[in-house]
């Protein structure tokens, strides 16, 4: 089955002649793939093509990507000047990204640094942490810091230092507080909507043409357990 979007439900953070920012809805893809099902990339071009009247194929170039499940802030570029110079800026570590997570279990620690060696498994699509380096395996590092605590739950945010995959999901798995609904990476039951409870919360970074500092908070999803987090 075809998942098809209205443009007109999009979320614009923040658009201009260079860029569009959204927040990512829990299920939506940011780029084709496989399942054939409609990727935020074309629900956006869908979204510029009717605002701005345009004639003809729009261009959208996909700077980065977020899982299937979580939710939050995707930039595309809108011009082949700005996704070179965004390309860049994500190689050279030059954007700032901060995540919210929830989990079940709270860690040991309140505020820590962690560092894993994950290694990829293509056939299941998951990674595994390890506390030294592996063959074929990249250096992963993390920051989270506990915000709230919640009644069943507890609220962390992230900040990442490297963008390997499944990052925060597996690093967090591996110090026992999976995240809510990650079944994947060991939490005990999914979520009614199949997402998990993990949200891209804050970007910033130079505008990479016209230099000005961007700096943008996505609202995170409707249900009652975030809605307790902004309480």
């Amino acid at each position: 089955m075809k998942l098809i979007s209205n443009p007109d439900n999009l979320q614009v953070l923040y658009e201009d002649n260079h860029l569009i920012i959204v927040n990512k809805r829990v299920g939506d893809i940011v780029q084709g793939d496989k399942t054939g099902d409609q990727p935020l990339s074309d629900i956006t071009k869908a979204y510029i093509k009717k605002k701005y009247k345009k004639p003809g194929k729009v261009f959208l170039g996909v700077v980065h990507r977020l899982d299937r499940p979580t939710s939050g802030i995707v930039v595309f570029a809108r011009t082949s000047k700005a996704l070179s110079r965004l390309n860049a800026m994500f190689a050279n570590k030059d954007v700032s990204k901060t995540y919210w997570a929830i989990v079940k279990n709270k860690p040991e620690l309140d505020k820590a640094t962690l560092t894993h060696w994950l290694k990829k498994n293509p056939k299941n699509n998951k990674s595994s942490a390890y506390s030294s380096e592996m063959k074929d395996s990249k250096k992963a590092i993390l920051h989270y810091e506990l915000i709230k605590s919640l009644n069943s739950y507890f609220l962390l945010e992230i900040a990442l230092e490297t963008g390997r995959h499944h990052q925060i999901r597996c690093q967090l798995a591996s110090i026992g507080s999976p995240i809510k609904g990650d079944l994947k990476y060991g939490f005990d039951r999914s979520n009614k909507n199949a997402g998990i409870h993990l949200h891209a919360r804050r970007i910033r970074f130079i505008h990479p043409v016209s230099k000005i500092e961007i700096d943008i908070e996505a609202p995170l999803p409707s249900d009652p357990i975030w809605d307790a987090c902004t309480i």
